[in-house]
């Protein structure tokens, strides 16, 4: 059946995703592919012709043949009816919020093979969601998570190790074993959060990573690239880095938490004085976007802006001690 392979398919698929088996890929070259982080055919087969031609030094036409292939070995890349992609969808998993009116309005929770977008002031509870999924991840399918490890790119130094061990105690886990499944990397300029992805690709090859966050997504982006001069290349950075995190989503069957900064201007759609960074390259990329406001302490308020199948709506949860809940 065609469509792409969850990670576990492509475990059980691993000795036949030789990439000595495609046409143009000798032994030089695919231990050049690797090197760069492609080490089976779904790897190959979402990578770009440019990417790829300079990972495996090869020109673009031959890197075009090789992509071509991949993706005929991995099933992806052709028409599949509606009844298919409905089937192909009920792999798709979601982490609980904690809370089951956030749940609730994002259909189930945060979901794998999108990016989550949360958007707001500061102390709106951006970073707060984004600890608790963490945590939540590594529990069991029947209670919420994933059971899978985390990669945290921090760029903002607000991932706090202590916190995060009052929310895995609170859900019953052991805060070291927790913590040691939390991989974290403090991001300290753009490029440096741009090389991180592919880190975790790298890293998600020995780990069953089922959850990568950014917080915050345009922080040094919006540090570095000061003026309208250098708004153009700031947009092409930050589209290109969010494909890679999608790329690392259907890969992996992961799931992806972006948190991002605000500005004070006019928002048309709901009268609100702020709005999000990064413009339309990262609305049109996230595939969910909520807003977070603060509301009377310790209560938040989350609202779904944006979303390719749920309406829009509203959830009140709160930021305790023991993490996100109703």
């Amino acid at each position: 059946m065609p469509g792409k392979p969850t990670k576990s398919e492509e475990e059980k698929s691993t000795e036949e995703d030789s990439l000595e088996d495609l046409p143009g890929v000798g032994h030089t070259t695919a231990e050049k592919l690797r090197e760069a982080g492609y080490r089976d055919f779904m790897e190959v087969a979402v990578a770009s012709p440019d990417d790829l031609a300079a990972a495996a030094d090869v020109g673009e036409g031959i890197a075009q043949k090789i992509i071509l292939e991949a993706r005929k070995r991995a099933k992806i890349g052709g028409f599949e009816s509606g009844a298919e992609i409905l089937e192909r969808r009920k792999r798709i998993g979601h982490i609980s919020a904690q809370s089951n009116a956030i749940n609730e309005l994002l259909g189930g929770g945060i979901e794998t093979q999108a990016i989550t977008e949360f958007y707001g002031q500061f102390g709106s509870g951006k970073t707060q969601m984004a600890l608790q999924a963490a945590v939540t991840v590594q529990l069991p399918v029947e209670k919420g998570g994933l059971n899978g490890d985390v990669v945290y790119i921090d760029t903002e130094n607000t991932f706090r190790a202590e916190r995060f061990s009052d929310m895995a105690k609170a859900l019953g886990l052991d805060p070291d074993k927790a913590l040691s499944r939390v991989h974290v990397a403090r991001a300290f300029n753009s490029n440096h959060q741009e090389l991180l992805v592919p880190k975790a690709f790298e890293l998600a090859h020995d780990r069953p990573v089922r959850l990568l966050i950014v917080d915050s997504l345009t922080a040094h982006f919006r540090a570095e690239f000061l003026g309208r001069g250098a708004l153009a290349d700031r947009q092409q950075r930050l589209n290109r880095h969010m494909h890679e995190l999608l790329r690392f989503s259907d890969v992996f069957n992961a799931a992806i938490i972006c948190t991002n900064q605000v500005s004070a201007r006019p928002d048309v759609l709901f009268g609100d004085p702020t709005g999000p960074i990064g413009g339309n390259i990262v609305g049109h990329t996230a595939t969910y976007r909520v807003y977070l406001r603060r509301s009377k302490p310790p209560h938040r308020i989350a609202r779904l802006v944006d979303s390719p199948n749920l309406p829009e709506g509203e959830a009140v949860f709160s930021v305790t001690g023991e993490g996100i809940r109703d």
